[in-house]
């Protein structure tokens, strides 16, 4: 079996709440709404974080910082994130790339690509190249069409690091 590359592939989802700053990407994003969750609720970094986590069989975000545990109330996802490339480094491997979709009806999400998209890169310690990021709606199907919440995909390519 070739060991040299895995697939990893992530889904999150969470809730609006008035209460609530949102989170996407890594930033911070104006808006009425915020989204609801234990930590800061970022869906797209649990998305990727998951893929991550599945490429290598190694459970799901959940397992890593359960929303059980005192420490991760309110906890900003770039760290959860950057704790999850450790640990893949750690067992030899490096994002190659990585391919996302939120899907939300709003705030547009494209203005914000671009930092997205670094912060990201830095948090993984990748080229930005290597982050795609991509929005869509649900086309006013369903929860995230009656703007209940917000959904996030994300597949992830990790290659063995080169010794």
């Amino acid at each position: 079996m070739n060991n040299k590359i895995k697939i990893g592939f992530g889904y999150d989802v969470h809730a609006f709440s008035s209460n609530r700053k949102m989170f996407i990407g890594g930033l911070e994003i104006k808006h009425d709404y915020g989204l609801l969750g234990h930590s800061d609720a970022d869906v797209l970094l649990h998305a990727i974080c998951d893929a991550m986590l599945g490429a290598l069989a190694l459970g799901d975000i959940g397992k890593h910082f359960p929303n059980t545990d005192s420490k991760y109330k309110d906890a900003d996802s770039k760290s959860m994130l950057k704790e999850v490339n450790k640990l893949i480094y750690e067992l030899g491997y490096v994002v190659g790339n990585l391919d996302s979709t939120v899907v939300i009806e709003s705030p547009k999400l494209s203005p914000h690509f671009d930092s997205m998209r670094k912060i990201i890169s830095e948090v993984l310690n990748i080229g930005i190249d290597q982050v795609s990021i991509k929005a869509t709606t649900s086309e006013h199907l369903g929860f995230i069409g009656r703007k209940e919440g917000a959904a996030a995909y994300a597949i992830v390519l990790l290659s063995k690091k080169e010794n």
